[in-house]
């Protein structure tokens, strides 16, 4: 794995990546696959540089000390479609910081260093990955000790050139599935996909909601019937009753807009408030997985 100085040295340039410091033995060992023993596993997302860098830092070591299985390292955008008002406004307050796509890879190898336990994914919409380079992205994520990427706005007929570069790192493709999706389209979805599929639980934007819509347990019995990856679903959850509901019928359960609403709240004491949030749904898994 690539040390935090000789990743930053490298998303500051534009010249091929050299591996030469590293031993056959470490890159072998690079790739950290996904863990869902616990049901439902807590993939935690959290807006990179809301309000800080150094306090999303504190957020993610918090989560994951506190039970969380993976971690959405979200690259905030400009122009962000898929998301509601709490994680608009998340955005909007790392980008007034400069906080950029590289910043957030640096920011993944320093959380790589303190912890080899979590799945750490990367979450953006396209414009900042291809900014940046698809073939330069790639390298650079997987030597920053990231796991997998979700790029919310990018079909899957049009992912070809992205799975080939992602494959070639060892990067775990992840795709979103929703409701609306047709049987043929959740098929390819499920073929190109490694890791986990993410299932949304409802048409819209993301935020918390008061509860599950009903058609989320059907969506992923469709998606079972073509792959047997794990399932996270997400968009909407936000409370212990909702996590554990999803908990009977899916492998994962991601939250994100109550994480970032509980930062938003929480001036000062962010990391505080988001492991005492995780440590009720942790204790969630824990009470379903001994029933079983």
């Amino acid at each position: 794995m690539l040390t935090v100085s000789q990743i930053t040295r490298y998303v500051k340039r534009n010249d091929t990546l050299y591996f030469s410091n590293l031993t056959s033995a470490i890159y072998n060992n690079l790739f950290m696959p996904f863990h869902f023993e616990d049901k439902p596993a807590l993939v935690a997302y959290v807006t990179c540089g809301d309000p800080d860098l150094a306090t999303t830092r504190e957020v993610i070591l918090a989560a994951i000390d506190a039970g969380a299985s993976v971690i959405e390292l979200g690259v905030p955008f400009s122009d962000p479609l898929a998301d509601g008002p709490v994680i608009q406004r998340a955005s909007e307050r790392a980008l007034k910081h400069g906080t950029s796509l590289g910043q957030v890879l640096k920011l993944a190898a320093e959380i790589r260093e303190h912890s080899q336990s979590a799945g750490l994914i990367i979450f953006s919409y396209l414009n900042p990955v291809l900014r940046m380079g698809l073939g330069k992205f790639c390298k650079v994520a997987r030597h920053a000790g990231i796991d997998g990427v979700l790029i919310t706005d990018l079909p899957v007929e049009e992912s070809q050139e992205y799975l080939r570069e992602a494959r070639k790192n060892d990067l775990a493709t992840i795709f979103l599935a929703a409701p609306t999706s047709t049987d043929p389209r959740l098929k390819q979805i499920a073929q190109v996909s490694k890791g986990f599929i993410y299932a949304i639980s409802r048409t819209g934007v993301t935020g918390a909601r008061q509860q599950m819509p009903a058609d989320a347990s059907g969506l992923v019995k469709r998606i079972r019937r073509f792959t047997k990856l794990p399932v996270a679903v997400g968009f909407g959850i936000s409370t212990p009753e909702q996590f554990k509901s999803v908990g009977k019928f899916a492998e994962g359960a991601v939250i994100g807009s109550a994480i970032v609403q509980l930062i938003e709240q929480n001036p000062g004491r962010e990391a505080v408030a988001v492991a005492e949030f995780i440590r009720q749904l942790s204790a969630v898994s824990s009470q379903l997985s001994a029933r079983r």
